[in-house]
């Protein structure tokens, strides 16, 4: 993305404060919890293209490790003494036990870097033998982190549907996985490097949100871009 583009928009580093929390969006598409030293990433999606090679597509395994090293960074940037995997970390169920050994050597770090709490989604392995704890959902400080969105929520952060915005702007139109709340429901972008994303008004996201109270925080190549929801276009 052209990042001039939408740089009339921005004036410092985005806060989104959510939930009575503050909470710094990452360029790379984790969401870091200054108050509770947490970082929070969803949708890893952990072994994908491993899963596709298993189905007779050759593609290049490296997914899971250029995943795994963004992740690392991020919690060296952060010094974050938590993090929370919100569901799909891996793309199928056995992926836990399909981890190249280098892989594998990196998620044992990085579970012994902070505490880790894995949550469970629609394609994840649960319970699994990697550091770190697997539950359904947790609760800090009165925020629900979970997998999947629910309608009517109040205080929930959740994964699932790979969110992007689509921009208009000076003639020009950009997309790009962002974040997306309303103070009462946020869903964080896709963190996984071989993952797609789907535009905010597709019909998945219909009753959702509470549009007059709308936020939403595209990611960048090196920061994230704050948009008005009146500049978002379909496609």
């Amino acid at each position: 993305m052209n990042q001039p583009f939408i740089r009339a928009e921005i004036t410092e580093t985005p806060i989104l404060r959510f939930s009575g929390h503050n909470f710094e969006p990452l360029p790379s598409g984790a969401l870091f919890w200054h108050g509770q030293q947490t970082l929070l990433v969803a949708d890893l999606h952990l072994e994908k293209l491993s899963s596709y090679a298993r189905h007779g597509q050759m593609l290049p395994p490296y997914d899971t490790g250029l995943t795994l090293a963004k992740l690392e960074a991020d919690m060296r940037r952060t010094g974050a003494s938590r993090v929370v995997a919100l569901g799909d970390s891996f793309h199928r169920d056995e992926g836990s036990t399909t981890l190249l050994e280098a892989d594998r050597a990196r998620v044992d770090r990085l579970t012994d870097m902070a505490e880790w709490i894995w949550l469970g989604g629609n394609h994840d392995p649960r319970p699994h033998a990697l550091g770190g704890r697997c539950m359904n959902e947790v609760e800090l400080a009165g925020v629900l982190l979970t997998h999947e969105p629910q309608r009517n929520a109040a205080g929930m952060i959740a994964g699932h549907l790979h969110p992007s915005a689509r921009v208009h702007m000076e003639g020009r139109t950009a997309r790009r996985p962002c974040f997306v709340h309303d103070n009462r429901l946020m869903i964080l972008p896709a963190y996984g490097s071989a993952t797609g994303s789907l535009n905010i008004l597709s019909p998945a996201f219909f009753g959702l949100f509470h549009w007059p109270a709308l936020e939403v925080v595209m990611l960048g190549r090196e920061r994230t871009y704050p948009v008005s929801p009146k500049r978002l276009v379909r496609g």
